[in-house]
């Protein structure tokens, strides 16, 4: 084996065995830091005094703040107080140890879903908190817009915090979760139309008209574009949006997922379902200017997803 020097420092890292924290980790350019990715049975996140105190004992130069309670529709629906509660808890206690402690380099991940729901698209930045959220995940939104907020707050009393704050696109790709109550779209479908395929079904359901669109970006680009961030972090703007750009129909995914897994049925859709926002496209002027751009394709993603999918996960849910 190779013994690659490590020339950046110690980095914490929250949410490490997630779907960003473990793309994260296998990066190629994860091997120049010192990671430190506690997982939840060696810190939770919702106990402040848990965090202060390892934050103490480690010391590290900068905290990437990558954890959170995630799911779909089908999980924010059922259980608002908990993506709200769970969300706020775990974003004030890394945050604010962070603070106590004196880490002054801290990189929090937002969400999309912080955008106002009738927003015009692209979504710039300016418009957190401009207007009514998505019911179907408000309360996630919610704790997202308040750990961006308090990053935000914490700099503007003392300047020397370089507390900021990414807002991607919706992500997938290896490590997601492919259930359908937990998963976002395109892990979702890709269970959905792999059992299809597998057990001989020629008609796969689709929530709404799939004229929906959506943003989606291969979760291995996230993890590029983080160390990008953490290597020129005075660079980086207080608040950036990360995506691709464009963005594709609800029908155009499942039409891709059916592509790359070779299923050839009928798609049908059930207009009595939720649907969620009509459009969530984010604006990637400032990601451009500051001089970056994904480099994975939506074939090339589901591809790579797929294949994590089959040789790891499980199908009987």
């Amino acid at each position: 084996m190779i013994n690659v020097m490590v020339t950046h420092g110690k980095l914490l890292l929250t949410g490490g065995s997630g779907m960003v924290g473990q793309n994260i980790q296998e990066h190629p350019l994860a091997r120049g830091w010192d990671i430190l990715a506690p997982t939840s049975k060696e810190l939770d996140l919702t106990n402040y005094d848990s965090v202060e105190t390892l934050f103490k004992k480690h010391k590290p130069e900068i905290i990437v703040h990558a954890a959170g309670r995630v799911g779909g529709i089908q999980a924010n629906v059922a259980h608002p107080v908990s993506f709200l509660v769970s969300n706020i808890d775990i974003g004030r206690n890394v945050i604010m140890a962070a603070r106590h402690v004196g880490v002054t380099k801290l990189l929090n991940l937002a969400s999309s879903c912080m955008y106002p729901r009738n927003a015009p698209n692209p979504l710039s930045e300016e418009l957190v908190l401009k207007g009514e959220l998505e019911p179907t995940n408000e309360g996630y939104a919610l704790a997202k817009v308040f750990a961006t907020r308090l990053c935000q707050y914490i700099r503007s009393e003392d300047s020397s915090y370089l507390f900021k704050t990414l807002i991607p696109c919706n992500l997938y790709g290896r490590y997601d979760k492919f259930s359908l109550e937990n998963a976002h779209l395109i892990p979702s479908i890709i269970y959905k139309i792999h059992m299809a395929k597998k057990e001989g079904r020629d008609k796969v359901e689709i929530w709404g008209d799939g004229l929906s669109r959506r943003e989606f970006m291969y979760a291995g680009d996230m993890a590029d574009i983080i160390f990008r961030c953490l290597e020129r972090f005075d660079e980086l703007p207080t608040l950036m949006n990360v995506g691709i750009g464009h963005d594709y129909t609800i029908n155009e995914y499942y039409q891709s997922v059916a592509q790359v897994i070779g299923w050839a049925g009928e798609f049908f859709h059930d207009l009595t379902k939720p649907v969620g926002m009509k459009q969530k496209l984010v604006d990637v002027s400032k990601q451009m200017v500051w001089g970056w751009e994904p480099t994975t394709t939506l074939h090339e993603g589901i591809e790579k997803t797929y294949e994590f999918y089959t040789r790891n996960v499980k199908y009987e849910f």
